[in-house]
């Protein structure tokens, strides 16, 4: 069982450069993991990776190296505790991704992402979030985003998110806290030391 402290090794087995360095970027912002990322742009690279510093988990095209062998993979790489995810940048063939641990696709978003490695990595989920009615990380920074003041233009673009997504989160936050004000808000974020008062305007 891992901590959410632990750094994750991931290496990101993918030719195309726009979306190897684009994967890298996203794994580095993802919330509450810490994500040390290797981009290996050949067969050589992932080799002598595997070699040296074998990662945690391995995000891979299936397409790499014109066809990437899982078996052998495995078989090499046995005894190393390596996960394996397929990188969907195009259609796949769904009985293909079956001999892989998980995948992600170019579409997923933080939220998922960070889901997938997080369960990957076995990494237990904090226990206060069993209860139903407790917000996830990143509803705690929409929260705290809503009490500053901030509009959700204003939210999506400090947390990388669309502004559906935000709209989508606080939506869920009336639901689960049952509070529809940015006032109930304030006083649940500083019952709850999501923030200080001094941090908030208006006050």
């Amino acid at each position: 069982m891992m901590k959410n402290n632990e750094t994750i090794r991931i290496g990101i087995a993918e030719t195309s450069v726009i979306i190897r360095s684009g994967l890298t970027v996203v794994l580095r912002r993802l919330p509450n993991l810490k994500i040390q990322p290797v981009e290996l742009g050949s067969t050589d690279a992932l080799n002598d990776c595997l070699r040296t510093q074998p990662p945690d988990i391995l995000i891979v095209n299936p397409a790499f190296g014109n066809y990437f062998d899982v078996a052998r993979f495995r078989d090499e790489a046995s005894g190393k505790g390596i996960r394996l995810v397929a990188l969907i940048s195009s259609f796949i063939d769904s009985a293909l991704l079956t001999k892989y641990d998980d995948s992600i696709s170019i579409c997923d978003d933080l939220e998922t992402l960070s889901n997938k490695i997080s369960r990957l990595q076995n990494i237990a989920p904090d226990e206060e979030n069993d209860n139903q009615e407790t917000l996830s990380q990143r509803e705690k920074e929409i929260v705290v985003c809503v009490v500053k003041g901030m509009t959700n233009k204003e939210t999506a673009e400090q947390l990388f998110l669309s502004i559906h997504t935000v709209i989508t989160h606080r939506r869920n936050i009336s639901k689960k806290l049952q509070i529809h004000s940015a006032a109930g808000l304030t006083i649940y974020a500083i019952v709850n030391k999501l923030i200080e008062i001094g941090e908030i305007q208006n006050l």
